[in-house]
């Protein structure tokens, strides 16, 4: 199957998810049907549900319980879920396009948090960044910083670029990196932030 045939049939299936959704009045907590159930009823292969369902999880709209289903988490405008799935989908899409903008968002997240975090909030990035050096720590550190900076609609842009992103690329730092943006954030500036990016 061809990108762009694939690009169709996956905008397809979240349409179709949209139009279940609305024409269901389903709200936060309700359960959606199966991946079995919804490739039925929407007559499309199940890859295509689970990618679609991928990334609807990964923009915060829906969750999945082990042993319990899929359920409604916060389902807001669907255009976000458009709009991105048309980014990653393009077929111009590079490995240095959605690192760029997984870069964009990091430094974001880090720029708001410079100078503004309590000691608190500081001890808690500390207590992620002691783990190992994994793409786990990395987006735990992420997670962490968007949620201290009340900014869910980045976290989810970022969730839903990373989960991509991840698959052809390391999305970590330097060892060095993390601490030397650790004390940035601490006691640092804007300045010093963007020029240990230019660094990496």
């Amino acid at each position: 199957m061809s990108r762009s045939l694939n690009e169709k049939v996956y905008e397809g299936v979240l349409e179709q998810i949209k139009f279940y959704i609305e024409a269901n009045k389903l709200t936060p907590g309700d359960k959606l049907p199966s991946e079995r159930e919804l490739s039925e009823r929407l007559q499309v292969g199940r890859s295509s549900i689970r990618e679609a369902l991928r990334a609807m999880e990964l923009l915060g709209l829906i969750e999945t319980r082990r042993g319990e289903g899929t359920f409604m988490r916060a389902y807001r405008p669907y255009h976000m879920v458009e709009l991105l799935s048309k980014f990653l989908l393009n077929e111009s899409r590079t490995r240095e396009e959605l690192l760029t903008a997984k870069q964009m968002l990091e430094k974001e997240a880090l720029l708001l948090s410079v100078g503004r975090l309590s000691n608190d909030q500081l001890a808690g990035m500390s207590e992620i960044l002691q783990g190992d050096h994994s793409c786990e720590r990395h987006q735990r550190l992420f997670c962490y910083l968007f949620e201290q900076c009340n900014h869910p609609l980045l976290l989810s842009m970022w969730q839903f670029i990373i989960g991509f992103t991840n698959t052809v690329h390391d999305i970590t730092y330097r060892d060095a990196w993390y601490k030397q943006m650790e004390a940035i954030v601490g006691n640092g500036s804007p300045e010093q932030l963007l020029a240990l990016f230019d660094c990496e």
